[in-house]
């Protein structure tokens, strides 16, 4: 039987000094090849607005979306944590309502959820989940979600302030029980820092070396998602030039006659043909 991964097994791994592996996938058959590759943690990411359905921002994902993917991604995972991201303005508008849409997430199979930021709102969101039995993932640095308040993709924690501020909201999310936290695009140092004086792992993204883990969007690191990539993706395939060469090939087979073979088709038997070619002389 497989041994799952869950929270404990990542703050374990942490403990250790063992860097923890995440990576997001948003349907069944991907989860099923990242888990079998043995990533640690799963991330349904609400990413999934650009790179699965070409939406601008992830502010245009919302929960039933959510709900679909995530309900996807977690049949074909059997062994890692799989963490799903709380879809924007599907935790901010009451307490209890974040609960209940939290709670939705772990029906369809997520293990966890993850939210944006650090306000007194955000933190008493955390508590309240974890005490309802549902595990926080915390999520510092750029919050994609905060884009439009942020001024866009801008690196954060660029000063030795701003790398004190982020501590102390990290600190408040260990606090108020998050079990770990995704630092995103801020300079190494300051993720450094921040790693080194909170208990709970810290995952990176564009964030350096030295955080706990390094989590990217799978797309990216397979090549698939060609819009734009970031500085901090870093490409191990191609499947863009895979998937339109493969395209191309296949629709030459077809207008040139190469598809499908004969070893692609299935045929009567000698006495069925024989009957239809009678019935066809009548």
């Amino acid at each position: 039987m497989v041994k799952k991964i869950s929270v404990n097994t990542i703050q374990k791994l942490k403990n250790e000094g063992q860097k923890i592996t995440a990576l997001t996938a948003y349907d069944y058959s991907t989860a099923k090849y990242l888990d079998e590759a043995g990533v640690d943690i799963v991330l349904i990411g609400d990413s999934l607005a650009m790179v699965a359905l070409g939406y601008e921002t992830t502010h245009s994902v919302g929960m039933e979306e959510m709900r679909i993917f995530t309900k996807a991604v977690a049949i074909g995972v059997k062994r890692a944590l799989v963490v799903t991201d709380m879809p924007f303005m599907s935790y901010h508008s009451d307490v209890a309502t974040a609960v209940k849409n939290a709670g939705e997430m772990l029906k369809v199979g997520a293990k966890a959820v993850k939210v944006e930021g650090a306000s007194d709102y955000i933190l008493e969101v955390i508590r309240r989940c974890t005490q309802s039995g549902i595990p926080v993932m915390g999520h510092l640095g750029f919050t994609p979600q905060y884009l439009n308040t942020i001024g866009g993709y801008n690196i954060q924690g660029k000063s030795y302030k701003a790398t004190l501020e982020i501590l102390e909201q990290a600190k408040k999310l260990e606090q108020a029980g998050a079990f770990a936290m995704v630092l995103e695009m801020m300079p190494e140092e300051s993720a450094k820092y921040i790693t080194e004086n909170i208990t709970i792992p810290t995952i990176g993204i564009g964030a350096g070396r030295y955080c706990s883990g390094q989590i990217l969007v799978s797309d990216d690191i397979f090549g698939k998602f060609s819009d734009f990539t970031p500085k901090f993706a870093r490409k191990y395939a191609d499947l863009h030039l895979l998937i339109q060469n493969s395209a191309m090939q296949y629709i030459d087979d077809i207008r040139n006659g190469r598809f499908p073979s004969e070893e692609e088709i299935f045929k009567l038997t000698e006495e069925e043909l024989r009957q239809l070619n009678i019935h066809s002389l009548q």
